[in-house]
């Protein structure tokens, strides 16, 4: 024992083991079956759309970089003068905090990344399991590769 360490046996505490004498592990039995607690966050793969008047390509790409920067969970855009499509994976509870994220990710992001003022057109929300069900099947966006801001 160290000098002025207290020893963990004796009064009130438990015996202490000898140098060199290990535990024996004890197992504990799982219960019949577990859930998942339902209030827990999940992957949700987005899929925004936006459209409007047309736009210069370098200021579109320039925008949807710097969103990119601010949101660091997007992993893809495509881009044209007057489209662009942004998909990415989302931590949420449920579809519809996933959702309201999304609805809100390009008006929130419009001035400090100097996006073109166009309109959300199209919103589509998966979880998880049906993305990768969906490229197992064949059907569905393919994987977002590369990673990054492209045109179209």
């Amino acid at each position: 024992m160290r000098p002025g360490a207290a020893s963990r046996g004796g009064a009130g505490g438990s015996p202490s083991r000898a140098a060199g004498e290990e535990r024996a592990l004890t197992s504990v039995a799982a219960g019949a079956h577990y859930e998942e607690p339902r209030d827990l966050p999940r992957l949700w793969h987005v899929t925004l759309s936006v459209s409007g008047t047309q736009a210069p390509l370098h200021e579109v790409r320039r925008g949807l970089e710097q969103l990119a920067h601010d949101h660091p969970f997007l992993l893809t855009s495509r881009y044209a003068g007057d489209h662009a499509e942004i998909r990415y994976w989302e931590e949420a509870r449920d579809l519809h905090d996933a959702a309201a994220v999304a609805l809100r990710l390009w008006g929130e992001h419009r001035q400090s990344a100097r996006l073109p003022p166009w309109e959300i057109v199209g919103l589509e929300v998966i979880d998880r399991e049906t993305y990768h069900q969906r490229l197992a099947e064949g059907y569905g966006p393919p994987p977002a590769t590369p990673v990054g801001v492209h045109p179209y």
